[in-house]
């Protein structure tokens, strides 16, 4: 008996991912300059234009200055120099303002910025280490390798857009091949479908793991045939739209709130990035070899109002005895998300395309929630 399950990825130089990265750039900006701003930036482009709005609160606010050439820097950064969206020709428009009072009221006294649901899980797949489901992560690393050789310009003639989707064959739960892999991406006009088909299939057999690759009929690139216009030329873009993209690929629930642009006190990105913390933990401490979590919030309320486990039947320990450890051993208030993950520095910017979750932590402190260091805790506990 197996099962299939799918997932997709797309690259930086998607419209969405555009988007996501010019806010959480300029989320880095306002956090260099002041570790306490507040900041839910949104961002849309178009054919040659950048709007961003939003609130903003910060004692040393960027200038109009510092955040255009943010907004341009992150584009040339990705590579748009075409004819439809140029970084340097950009038409940008700022429409950001003061955040409301009424939610700087609730934040001020240390609670939630908003209400919500938030999620984190972790899995052990029997081929990577990350504690992630192979057909995100799979999918994640064909366009990040992709992508890589086009800014190291190892290729030429494809460009910044791209997706990517991963069908991996389940048996007994357990991942046992791949079923079909889809890849479309951006191109010259001057390169045939044969040549794209080339390139692209090299940093798929790159990405994939040795004796895994599926038959040539079950690949997929550009299947329409051509794929020259893209990027904000071809399609709109908008913050927050790939939140699936962002997490597990579907694999586990989500909470519907996006993350990209939004400070540490909005608990959409913290309490999400703190279950994840949780969830890898107790998986790489050995007490379940699944795990999926679930907390929730009120607005201006700091400690979360429930909190839920599901290790579909793989703990060996007891779940709610589980439950309490973890309240007991870290701090789930938003302050103490924030203390714990340090996530009021300016680590946002590497988030923004190929996943929030399955990364390594870096050396400038993005990605502390992909730290295993609470494992020997959790494993004295039982």
């Amino acid at each position: 008996m197996f099962t299939l399950f799918t997932s997709e990825s797309v690259s930086e130089g998607h419209p969405d991912k555009i988007c996501d990265a010019i806010s959480d750039n300029l989320l880095d900006l306002h956090l260099s300059k002041d570790p306490s701003a507040r900041c839910a930036i949104e961002t849309l482009v178009t054919t040659n234009r950048v709007i961003v709005a939003g609130e903003t609160k910060s004692q040393n606010l960027p200038s109009q200055e510092e955040i255009e050439q943010t907004i341009r820097n992150t584009v040339r950064k990705i590579g748009y120099n075409q004819k439809g969206f140029d970084w340097q020709n950009l038409n940008i428009e700022n429409y950001l303002h003061t955040q409301s009072e009424d939610i700087a009221l609730g934040v001020d006294k240390e609670g939630a910025g908003d209400q919500g649901i938030m999620f984190g899980y972790a899995k052990k797949e029997n081929l990577f280490s990350d504690y992630m489901p192979l057909p995100i992560k799979l999918a994640h690393q064909i366009l990040e390798n992709l992508s890589l050789a086009r800014h190291n310009k190892e290729i030429s003639g494809i460009l910044p857009d791209a997706k990517s989707q991963v069908t991996v064959k389940y048996c007994d739960s357990k991942a046992c091949g791949i079923s079909k892999i889809v890849v479309s991406t951006q191109h010259f006009p001057t390169l045939s479908l044969p040549q794209v088909r080339e390139i692209v299939k090299k940093y798929i057999q790159k990405s994939i793991p040795e004796g895994w690759m599926p038959q040539d009929a079950d690949i997929l690139i550009n299947p329409t045939g051509r794929f020259v216009i893209g990027g904000p030329d071809g399609d709109a873009g908008l913050t927050g739209r790939k939140i699936i993209v962002d997490t597990y690929g579907g694999y586990a629930p989500h909470g519907g709130g996006a993350f990209s642009g939004k400070d540490a006190t909005k608990v959409d990105r913290s309490a999400a990035y703190m279950l994840r913390y949780l969830a890898k933990n107790i998986v790489a401490a050995g007490l379940a070899k699944e795990c999926l979590l679930q907390i929730s919030y009120a607005i201006g309320v700091a400690d979360p109002l429930s909190l839920y486990i599901n290790t579909k039947g793989t703990c060996v320990v007891d779940e709610q005895k589980l439950l309490k450890v973890i309240k007991e051993m870290v701090d789930l208030t938003p302050a103490g998300i924030i203390k714990r993950l340090q996530l009021n520095r300016p680590i946002y910017s590497s988030t923004s395309s190929y996943g929030h979750f399955g990364r390594k932590p870096l050396s400038d402190g993005s990605f502390s929630w992909e730290k295993i260091d609470l494992v020997e805790d959790l494993k004295n506990a039982f």
